[in-house]
């Protein structure tokens, strides 16, 4: 059991029950970094609306510690590699013949400015963050094309980032990355819109994931010598809203983005970071 991060109350565990009539009943989806901090709660909430989900990530733990607790099947999958990405949605074809939703949540984000970033550090960064989305995607279509059908749209959801709008200093070869991405998701929008594939992007700011715990030890956070309580209250203190996020909440939009209830909906970049990037940053002065 966690505490929520505004009012550090008791957060209960989200209910695990077998819930098959939600907004997802009958699709199969699959959730790259499915085994992460956002990918998990998204496999859980995906899983409690119905849908067949599987969690394709480079390990079982992926990046917290011990395995999941959903029973959702593993692919172990490594984005930057063409033949992984083929041998899994070989899988999902042999099993099921189809896929629904396709969410490309696996990232990693390397906190240096340009100046201190090595090629290698570069190219990583572009393999994992943007030519990962862009194998899956790939290989996914087919399988995609075959779940839109009968009126019923697929969809496919990648992760941008607030900070492919504007940048948090130190992390500029995420930055570009997730610009990237953002051009990315309209391109494909508009080329498979009419295949009944809607594409649409998730881009959120401040979540409490191990990626932004290692971000409050790291270069990129500018702490000066402060507490990682300190740190975290000063994100807080930033945001309208005076806390951020949980992968719970990129979860629910994620849900909404799936179901057809979002039939409409294609080629956004949906921002969720608390109303943080609407603010002019000089009034917190």
């Amino acid at each position: 059991m966690g505490r929520d991060l505004h009012t550090n109350a008791p957060v209960l565990p989200a209910k695990q029950g077998t819930n098959r009539m939600g907004l997802q009943n009958g699709k199969v989806a699959l959730v790259t970094g499915g085994r992460g901090g956002i990918g998990r709660a998204i496999v859980d909430r995906l899983q409690r609306e119905g849908a067949i989900v599987y969690a394709a990530d480079l390990s079982e733990d992926g990046s917290l510690a011990g395995p999941s607790a959903n029973d959702s099947p593993f692919i172990r999958l490594d984005v930057t590699s063409e033949q992984a990405a083929i041998a899994a949605m070989d899988r999902v074809r042999a099993e099921h013949g189809k896929l629904d939703i396709l969410v490309n949540a696996a990232g990693i984000e390397i906190e240096k400015t340009i100046e201190n970033t090595s090629l290698e550090e570069w190219n990583r960064s572009f393999a994992v963050n943007v030519t990962g989305t862009f194998l899956t995607s790939k290989h996914a279509l087919p399988l995609m094309r075959a779940a839109a059908s009968g009126g019923r749209t697929a969809s496919l959801i990648n992760f941008g980032s607030y900070d492919g709008f504007i940048a948090d200093p130190g992390l500029a070869a995420y930055c570009a990355t997730k610009g990237a991405v953002h051009a990315l998701t309209r391109a494909m929008a508009c080329d498979h819109g009419p295949e009944g594939i809607r594409v649409n992007a998730i881009c959120p700011g401040y979540i409490d994931t191990p990626m932004l715990q290692s971000f409050f030890t790291g270069d990129g956070s500018g702490g000066g010598g402060k507490t990682i309580d300190q740190l975290q209250q000063a994100v807080r203190d930033v945001h309208p809203m005076r806390t951020y996020g949980t992968p719970e909440d990129i979860a629910n939009l994620v849900n909404w983005l799936a179901s057809d209830e979002a039939r409409y909906a294609s080629g956004q970049l949906w921002v969720l970071d608390g109303g943080l990037s609407a603010q002019v940053q000089q009034m917190r002065l």
